[in-house]
């Protein structure tokens, strides 16, 4: 079904087209993060009602899920990357099975750990915790939890297959599904509203699992009944792509690789913060939630972008029309950072106001704010940048390399020496968040060498 008609993504466009394909794809993408984020925020904020047992129970629980999360992204990612060169192409029959391919695997992912979670929970949670509580209070959300986990990892490929299209819209949606069911059921069965019984954290896990069926339930109505772009359908799942397949599987696996490093790097910076006094930790909490929110705001413009670019460079533009898209995105997205950095600058008092802390930690977390605000320059360079034209236009690999390296070698090094030499707080905040200036100096190399542009599809 490949289509020599390239269609817009060969074609030229001015900058205005550019700016308002960016708004575009990156607004429903961010809409869809800020969902997910609100979600769990519910969930912390109703179970940590129930006392510091039930938190640290669903804590445990919370580790598995974040693993499932980051597998089933690289494999959504990878989807997305070589899906959106093929829809370049108008090539839809490699997309179809692009989609059966990642569904299998993410199946099997999904199931796996539902296999583990739910049918050994005092095994998983005594691997977590040596606390005799904290694992009993943990074993019963795990049992419930675990059943979630194949719901959720088949709805985020059907949600990856369509932003792919362009059908961005498709998970916001999805995602306000999930808020609003799983939010309503919290509420009446973790306190027993409406007549339904007060379970507790039992009935957390079994919030969860209802709005993740549904949710699942909800996406494949969708991508197999009604959607037009791929018309995915339940013959497509089998006899797989052998060709796909190993593409999957090749370009998947610095992917799945790089998220395992960013795993690794929010266990470290987890572990450092925790040596400090509880007022300061509270300081770095409120920076965390800040570097939340800009999270969700620059990961939905740097997944725009990449649409944008799998695009251009599977749909074979000229390599002058790639350097023209490269460069108009080296001098919008750095604007971007200047507003946002100043943005954060400016009211980081009425953010600390939300929280009820000590005067010290407010004048700490100003001063991690103001660092904050600095380093989201930089993020919003390279971030775009390396994820969104490098990564995206078929050079996968670097961008893993690039965040093994400056993780193990440059974040979590300086951030203990920092820490071991105490220097102020701001200072080892800095540490770890220097590699989003440094990476600017890469990125920009990188870049402009325009050796990342590889059309990953069979031509």
């Amino acid at each position: 079904m490949t289509n020599t008609h390239r269609g817009p993504a060969a074609g030229g466009s001015g900058p205005g087209t550019y700016y308002a394909t960016i708004l575009r794809l990156a607004l429903p993408i961010s809409l869809q993060n800020l969902i997910g984020f609100t979600v769990n925020f519910a969930d912390n904020i109703m179970v940590g009602r129930l006392g510091d047992l039930a938190i640290a129970g669903v804590f445990i629980g919370n580790q598995i899920h974040a693993m499932v999360m980051f597998i089933t992204s690289g494999i959504g990612a990878t989807l997305v990357i070589l899906a959106t060169q093929y829809w370049g192409k108008k090539d839809v029959k490699s997309i179809r099975s692009l989609t059966a391919i990642s569904l299998w695997v993410s199946l099997g992912a999904g199931a796996l750990f539902t296999i583990l979670t739910a049918g050994f929970p005092g095994l998983i949670a005594g691997l977590l915790s040596n606390k005799e509580d904290v694992v009993q209070s943990s074993v019963p959300y795990l049992r419930l939890i675990g059943l979630s986990f194949v719901f959720f990892t088949v709805s985020q490929v059907l949600v990856a297959s369509q932003r792919s299209v362009e059908t961005v819209r498709f998970g916001m949606y999805i995602a306000l599904i999930t808020l609003v069911i799983n939010v309503g059921l919290n509420y009446c069965l973790i306190f027993g509203k409406f007549g339904f019984p007060a379970l507790g954290v039992v009935g957390a896990a079994l919030a969860t699992l209802i709005s993740r069926m549904v949710e699942c339930l909800a996406a494949a109505w969708y991508v197999f009944g009604f959607d037009k772009r791929i018309a995915l359908r339940p013959r497509d799942l089998g006899k797989p792509d052998r060709f796909l397949c190993f593409s999957l599987l090749r370009y998947g696996a610095p992917v799945v690789a790089g998220d395992i490093v960013w795993a690794v790097n929010s266990f470290a910076y987890t572990a450092i913060v925790g040596r400090f006094t509880a007022d300061i930790i509270a300081s770095f909490n409120i920076a965390g939630m800040m570097n939340t929110l800009v999270y969700i705001w620059m990961s939905g413009l740097a997944a725009a972008l990449g649409i944008m670019t799998g695009k251009l460079v599977g749909g074979g533009a000229p390599v002058a029309e790639i350097k023209i898209h490269a460069v108009r995105t080296q001098r919008f997205f750095p604007l971007v950072g200047l507003a946002t950095g100043l943005f954060v600058f400016v009211f980081k008092d009425v953010f600390i106001s939300f929280y009820n802390i000590s005067p010290q930690s407010a004048l700490t977390a100003r001063q991690l704010l103001n660092v904050h605000a600095l380093t989201i320059i930089g993020t919003a360079y390279q971030m775009p940048g390396l994820g969104g034209l490098v990564k995206a236009g078929g050079n996968i690999s670097f961008v893993f390399r690039n965040d093994f390296i400056f993780v193990f070698l440059v974040v979590i090094p300086s951030s203990i020496i920092a820490m071991l030499l105490k220097a102020p707080v701001w200072a080892v905040f800095l540490c770890l968040k220097c590699d989003q200036i440094l990476k600017c100096f890469v990125a920009l190399v990188v870049i402009n060498r325009f050796r990342w542009i590889k059309d990953l599809t069979r031509a």
